[in-house]
């Protein structure tokens, strides 16, 4: 079967791409290397939101929330009701390997389980697959994590958070309050300014009374089995340890969008080339939506401000058949 649409990345702004596209009548299909929206699946437990839950909305479908920022299942129960509603044709659990483009102008997409044929591709995959990797011996050690699942595991543990982000100090926060010996090792001189700004006072109180200890302008060098050694300002230092929370940040999958011919940036940003009025990009028929259009960027693009590159999109496709 040929498809008109074939959307890689079955998160929010992926379904809101499938729902302009039942909208226009088109015949699509998302493809999803997991569960549905499944890098929210994956946040920690109990992450919340920045966004208040009518900014996350797609489709026109009210996002009810009892409390004024949705956490993460709130939206797991959103978007598994905006699937209810739409019946999207969605694979999921089915990674695709390559997508390419051939010279009659239709697009191969090869998966894990099959092939496709589409007139048109739409990449929206997001960012939270690959972390940043800090390079330094002991990182492959079991007792480093680049993500965060919930603060249980720690408790009652000496545990290094590396980094400053919202990640960082939500997972510092949760594993002090359950118990956790919590220390923090952040390359800057303060806390990140992108903050939550309900936890940047809270981080920096426990920070200045002591209950988490931090090393500013400092960095982590060396993971041992039972400590780890730390670069300060003051020189290094060795820490007795049993985690390392290596919440470094993560990066898109550039390499997957090289391989398809899209032009990256060649500074360090590595933005991806692609038209702003219509999310084309250099190669005809092949789409960007959502955070993946920031290259290192990561923090540009969000749920609420990329919701427009749905419609934005399905209305360059259907004015090229009209």
């Amino acid at each position: 079967m040929k498809y008109d649409l074939i959307i890689v990345g079955g998160g929010p702004i992926g379904l809101a791409c499938a729902i302009e596209a039942q909208k226009k009548k088109l015949n699509y299909l998302i493809i999803e290397k997991g569960a549905l929206v499944n890098s929210i699946f994956n946040y920690p437990l109990y992450m919340t939101f920045f966004s208040t839950a009518e900014r996350l909305e797609i489709g026109d479908i009210p996002f009810n929330c009892l409390t004024p920022k949705p956490g993460r299942q709130d939206a797991l129960e959103y978007y598994r009701n905006i699937h209810r509603y739409f019946n999207f044709n969605i694979n999921l659990f089915e990674k695709v390997e390559s997508v390419s483009k051939e010279e009659n102008g239709e697009f191969s997409i090869i998966t894990d389980k099959k092939s496709y044929i589409s007139s048109n591709v739409i990449i929206t995959t997001g960012f939270y697959d690959i972390p940043l990797y800090m390079d330094i011996p002991g990182e492959d050690l079991p007792k480093v994590r680049h993500y965060y699942k919930e603060a249980h595991e720690y408790a009652f543990r000496k545990i290094l958070v590396v980094g400053a982000n919202n990640s960082s100090v939500d997972a510092a926060l949760e594993c002090y309050r359950k118990g956790a010996d919590v220390t923090m090792v952040i390359r800057k001189n303060e806390i990140n300014n992108r903050v939550k700004y309900w936890a940047k006072p809270d981080i920096e109180n426990r920070i200045a009374e002591g209950s988490i200890k931090a090393y500013f302008e400092s960095t982590l060098c060396e993971v041992r089995e039972n400590e780890v050694e730390i670069n300060t300002p003051e020189g290094k230092i060795t820490l007795e340890n049993d985690f390392v929370l290596a919440l470094t940040g993560y990066r898109p999958d550039l390499e997957f969008l090289s391989k398809m011919g899209i032009q990256l940036s060649e500074d360090a940003k590595k933005v991806p080339q692609y038209n702003p009025e219509t999310m084309e990009t250099n190669v005809q028929g092949l789409y960007l939506a959502g955070v993946i259009c920031g290259g290192m960027e990561t923090h540009k693009w969000f749920i609420e401000n990329s919701r427009v590159h749905a419609t934005m999109i399905l209305d360059s496709i259907v004015s090229k058949n009209s």
